[in-house]
């Protein structure tokens, strides 16, 4: 298994990776270019999760190995330990060595490798998040027209964004330059790059941190309590109306804007090709209308014509492509939130079914699959959304819960080695004692998953005013994917090495000679000044309990509420206002989507019924022509040439057809026929064979005409 366990997780995260960005994103719309750079980011984001708990195993392999050797070379078994005794060992180290061999981990990763597998991760994420990404994110909101004007654009923004950046980074260069025990080389400026992206990174970790674990388990405890949800939705429903409507509204001013310089700009115009690029960004509906009106043989007139400045279609397009995600973002986000609504409105009414079969007020069009008709029927379905649902939702809430905990009690006892009171450190140096591997690797995946959750939930939970959205279904937008992406790159290493400080794999933090894993020697210590290693890395996570505090007590909320952004406070009156308008809102939206369901099964019934009587009366009638058709010839070669032809063929050809009367008193549409309440005369005396088949098939004609009325 040497290195094997590696490939395969290189092999599975990026079929993990490639699996939430076909889900997140839209292969066929969206830019080569985006998607390639979120999928790069989201890769090596998730090989730092996954991989890491297998250098935390390996390293405590390595350090079994060097306490053997250590213990083997000393002298006697009473001298001290060695400097990389472990804080786990015991005051005898010959007790350890005698009862506990060394076993290789499963997922024992050969020397040389992890070291040049964390350098390339590493710096290619770095180059990602703090170059390639924001570059392509002004490149693709940019409103140029050539790649040359892009890349310019982007150019400029960047450069005014990173220069905060340069400025504090070359301020820390001088100090560094001027200090006397300081020596700039190539190595320690890398570690002040490192090091400075870790601060800004752990700065900003922690602040997310704390939001995250309370409300996640918060989160699933009111998921629990459904009447609470539904109002919760409700308002939510209100205030993403407001923020849809605003944006249909953005983007009609700016689509009238676009149809005045469309008129404007006629087709032998020199900037005319820029006006079709800005109008194949915008929806179709709009292409259609504009195009409506437009006359293309006009000549253009310079003097009438005030909007011909390239610069000034540049800002339009920016425009465009700005107001049609925006519409697009709150399209999808009220479709999501339309169908929780009903979902969750359907769960009470099916709370008091006798029945016990979950019924839906829309049935999804998708279909079930096997899964859905065989295994999660109604039964099934009424069983676990009226009443097993919120039982799992509240142990999850505890667990989650209690993990909180745990990770709170930790960053503020980290840096405490003897005795240990980090939690997770006590469990892994536990499971290190009987070498445990398996559970090692299990322990540091949850946690790291946990911690993952808890930050990158919580920006798209706030979402930035709204503005970033991971949606599922193909319907995040390209520039959410990017933000996405860059956010990760910049979050995951200093989580991680948080991580390995809360179960001692750190010694900047533990101050403990042992055995570092490859990642941490990778990524340097966290050191930067004196003051900061011994300070802001010691006490700034114990911030985290105060974060937790105010996010519990909701104060943030009640902040906002109170400078009248609208927040979901129980004991508000704008709260209730807001919720009796969205669910007014949803009630509308039901009623509109039931009259369109009505509408379907009325059509649909129709074509099923009268489709297949038009196609089983057309078959019949070919059949009927065939049965004459052969019934014609057959009799005429039995008879021969008995009786006159005129009358033999008249008498066959209505004894094949259908009971029609002639001689009785007839009705019909066509005005050759007899007039009503004239007898006629027997067929073989009025009219010849050829006349006799034209009338049948017209008699025809008129009933299947009539049955179809």
């Amino acid at each position: 298994m040497s290195g094997a366990a590696l490939g395969l997780v290189i092999v599975v995260v990026l079929f993990l990776a490639l699996f939430l960005l076909h889900r997140y994103g839209d292969f066929r719309k969206q830019q080569r270019m985006v998607l390639f750079g979120t999928l790069l980011a989201w890769y090596l984001c998730f090989l730092i999760v996954f991989i890491l708990p297998l250098d935390v195993s390996t390293t405590i392999y390595k350090q079994c190995r060097i306490d053997q050797e250590a213990h083997a070379a000393a002298p006697t078994a009473g001298l001290a330990p060695s400097n990389h005794t472990p804080a786990n060992a015991t005051a005898t180290p010959t007790k350890r060595s005698v009862l506990k061999p060394c076993y290789k981990p499963w997922s024992y990763i050969p020397d040389g490798i992890m070291p040049v597998f964390w350098r390339v991760v590493y710096w290619t994420s770095q180059c990602l998040t703090w170059l390639l990404l924001p570059f392509m994110q002004s490149y693709a909101r940019s409103g140029g027209f050539s790649i040359t004007g892009k890349i310019k654009t982007a150019l400029i923004e960047n450069a005014i964004y990173y220069g905060t950046y340069l400025l504090l980074f070359g301020s820390l260069l001088i100090y560094v330059a001027v200090h006397p025990e300081w020596h700039l080389s190539w190595y320690e400026l890398q570690t002040i790059g490192i090091t400075a992206a870790n601060t800004w990174g752990l700065f900003l970790l922690v602040l997310l941190l704390g939001y995250g674990l309370v409300e996640i388990p918060r989160s699933y405890w009111e998921a629990s309590r459904r009447g609470h949800l539904l109002v919760k939705t409700y308002f939510k429903a209100s205030k993403l109306m407001t923020e849809k409507a605003d944006a249909e509204e953005n983007l009609e001013d700016v689509m009238e804007e676009v149809r005045k310089v469309s008129e404007a700009v006629k087709y032998n115009h020199p900037l005319r090709k820029y006006i079709d690029t800005v109008l194949r960004k915008c929806p179709v509906d709009y292409q259609d209308k504009m195009g409506r009106n437009m006359d293309d043989y006009e000549d253009f007139d310079d003097k009438q014509n005030s909007y011909t400045s390239e610069k000034s279609l540049v800002k339009l397009h920016k425009q465009v492509i700005y107001a049609v995600q925006r519409h697009n973002r709150t399209c999808v986000q009220w479709q999501i939130l339309l169908q929780q609504a009903i979902h969750l409105e359907d769960v009470a009414k099916n709370e008091t079914s006798t029945t016990r079969q979950f019924v839906h007020s829309f049935p999804s069009p998708e279909p079930a699959g096997w899964v859905g008709r065989y295994l999660y029927t109604p039964t099934v379905e009424w069983f676990w959304e009226c009443l097993l649902r919120c039982w799992f939702c509240r142990v999850l809430a505890v667990v989650l819960a209690l993990f909180s905990v745990a990770v709170v009690w930790s960053e503020c006892t980290f840096f405490s080695t003897r005795p240990v009171l980090s939690l997770f450190a006590v469990f892994i140096q536990l499971a290190e004692r009987d070498y445990n591997y398996l559970y090692i690797e299990v322990a540091c995946f949850v946690t790291i998953f946990f911690l993952c959750t808890c930050v990158y939930s919580t920006v798209f939970r706030i979402r930035v005013f709204n503005y970033y959205y991971l949606a599922s279904h193909h319907q995040t937008d390209a520039y959410s994917l990017q933000f996405s992406g860059m956010l990760f790159c910049r979050l995951t290493p200093p989580l991680c090495l948080n991580f390995l400080g809360l179960i001692h794999m750190d010694s900047t933090i533990s101050h403990q000679q042992k055995e570092q894993t490859a990642y941490t020697s990778i990524m340097g210590s966290m050191r930067v000044l004196s003051f900061i290693d011994n300070g802001f890395y010691i006490y700034y996570p114990m911030l985290i309990v105060i974060l937790c505090i105010a996010t519990y007590f909701s104060l943030g909320t009640r902040c906002l509420n109170l400078l009248g952004f609208q927040q979901f406070v129980g004991d508000s009156e704008m709260t209730s206002d807001l919720i009796d308008e969205g669910k007014e809102l949803i009630r509308r939206e039901k009623r509109k989507r039931q009259r369109t369901e009505d509408g379907e099964n009325r059509r649909r019934e129709w074509k099923e019924r009268y489709g297949h009587q038009r196609e089983d009366q057309s078959a019949r009638s070919r059949s009927s022509h065939e049965l004459k058709e052969t019934s014609y010839s057959d009799r005429q070669a039995q008879h021969g040439r008995s009786g006159p032809r005129p009358e033999r063929d008249g008498v066959e050809l209505l004894q094949d057809a259908e009971p029609l009367d002639f001689s009785a008193e007839t009705r019909s549409d066509d005005p050759l026929e007899a007039e009503p309440g004239r007898r006629t005369l027997p067929v073989h005396v009025l009219v010849s064979e050829p006349d006799i088949r034209r009338r049948l098939r017209r008699e025809q004609e008129v009933e299947v005409n009539r049955k179809w009325r």
